[in-house]
């Protein structure tokens, strides 16, 4: 590391108790506090005043003034302050690191996957203002010309899930402000650091010019609903559960000013193995795509289906690997499974263990839960109908079905109302591409797990995972607006 980056890394961000509107660091205004704390130990790590409504309306307002301003300028301009961005994110690499360690549970593991993740997106992103481009079509009319320009959309409102909060955030505004749009940021409650305030700091640092990104801390009954019915932003990007999902989609087709959308929504991943796989690699990708991050992402293995021929065969060989996975401190380099996020999360696990026994699934693994560790649960016997079958578990407990045949594993993967991403194995290539096309998602990877995110790559699902795509030249399509601009050269002649 060059002495820059080591002095870089030395100054460590603070302020984390603060909200940022309009370039400033400032104290919020609501009566309640987010008591933020590392869901492995309980540690208090910052109290956070909470924004009120009024906050956020200052908020809405400044993006929309800075972005008039920063449409203008030219694209290597904003090109410059996202490659500031990544040379900011490789200088303070084991500070973000850290933070996501404590502050959302990930393993050191999950960290740096997120990590290089978020960086990715952003060095992609930072190509986006040389790439949006208009385009020239001609006319029927005697005369004229078309011009269809590609415009920023102005002020975008993010709202950011906890699980992954640095790149699913990122993912969201780092092209938002390539493309020449503000953005008003909301974190969850359970990750404002990583998932916004953090952030905030890096591109403060990077020199983005005031009131162009806002990160608002607040409740969801003080401030939810009006992140989208405000009149400020044209869209709403939000990555969490179905059910909030649905309720923003209402609010920003229901109310005075209608929004566009992208949302990136629950999932039900199936992971299916068919007759001719290898099966001791399909099963280190199982435990890995079901148990990285304690299996709490949108994309993690949620069912495992195996065909009848190897099925006993494959239950034996994964539950003997998942018992060498180490559980626990998430700050430990050989730890696979860590906290889960928060007691709430932990109550519903506890609830889907007792379900999954009282329908008749068979409990092949399983251990102590301590404080928020949940150690890996291991079901077999389970069916398509069940409850682990059925609904995303995200947490560390897994179903495995037994598929009569191809044609039944295909009939079970699409038995769901999700279609985010899905996962098959075979070493027949012609099959596997058959079996992928078949499957009713976003993504399916043939030979890998269903958890895969590429900065060049449509990331988004079908049916309840979702609406639009993320990444890539998708994501530059769903955070700009087209503009039709046309020219008449000679007078028209009109009929009356």
């Amino acid at each position: 590391m060059s002495t820059a980056a080591k002095n870089t890394q030395a100054n460590t961000y603070t302020d984390f108790h603060l909200q940022y509107i309009a370039g400033e660091w400032k104290k919020g205004d609501d009566d309640s506090i987010n008591t933020n704390t590392n869901p492995f130990n309980g540690e208090t790590l910052v109290e956070i005043q909470q924004a009120t409504d009024k906050q956020l309306d200052e908020a809405y307002q400044a993006a929309s003034d800075a972005q008039k301003q920063w449409a203008k300028q030219t694209p290597n301009e904003r090109a410059a302050i996202l490659y500031k961005v990544v040379s900011i994110f490789d200088q303070r690499q084991d500070e973000i690191v850290d933070w996501l360690i404590k502050e959302s549970g990930s393993t050191r593991i999950k960290a740096m996957v997120e990590f290089s993740s978020a960086r990715a997106i952003t060095l992609e992103a930072a190509s986006f203002p040389n790439r949006v481009h208009g385009e020239i079509r001609p006319s029927n009319t005697p005369g004229k010309e078309n011009f269809i320009y590609r415009e920023p959309m102005g002020v975008i409102a993010v709202i950011s899930p906890w699980n992954f909060p640095l790149h699913l955030t990122q993912r969201s505004i780092a092209p938002a402000l390539a493309l020449g749009n503000a953005v008003v940021l909301k974190p969850a409650s359970d990750t404002p650091i990583t998932g916004g305030l953090l952030l905030a700091k890096i591109f403060e640092e990077a020199g983005l010019p005031k009131g162009l990104l806002n990160v608002v801390v607040g409740s969801g009954s003080e401030i939810g609903d009006a992140m989208v019915t405000h009149h400020v932003p044209s869209l709403v990007s939000f990555t969490g559960s179905t059910s909030v999902g649905k309720h923003i989609g209402e609010l920003a087709n229901g109310g005075e000013y209608i929004k566009q959308v992208a949302l990136e929504l629950g999932g039900n991943s199936p992971f299916v193995v068919l007759k001719d796989a290898d099966i001791e690699q399909a099963v280190k990708a199982a435990a890995f795509g079901k148990f990285l991050h304690q299996g709490q992402i949108c994309i993690a293995i949620n069912r495992i289906i195996v065909e009848d021929e190897i099925y006993d065969d494959f239950v034996t060989r994964f539950v003997a690997h998942v018992k060498t996975l180490n559980v626990g401190d998430p700050n430990k380099a050989d730890t696979a499974v860590g906290p889960i996020i928060n007691k709430k999360q932990v109550a519903s696990l506890k609830e889907k263990i007792v379900k999954a026994k009282d329908e008749g699934a068979k409990m092949l693994l399983s251990g102590e839960i301590k404080g928020q560790v949940v150690p890996p649960h291991v079901f077999s016997d389970v069916t398509r109908e069940m409850d682990l079958s059925c609904n995303e578990v995200f947490g560390p407990l897994v179903g495995i079905i037994r598929a009569k045949d191809e044609d039944d594993a295909l009939s079970i993967a699409n038995d769901s109302m999700y279609g985010l991403s899905s996962a098959v194995f075979t070493q027949d290539m012609a099959k596997g591409l058959r079996f992928a096309r078949g499957i009713k998602a976003g993504m399916t990877h043939i030979n890998d797990i269903s958890v895969n995110d590429e900065s060049n790559a449509p990331f988004g699902g079908e049916k309840n995972s979702g609406i639009g795509r993320f990444n890539g030249e998708w994501i530059l399509e769903e955070f700009t607006t087209l503009h039709w601009i046309s020219m008449q050269h000679t007078p028209r002649d009109y009929p009356f």
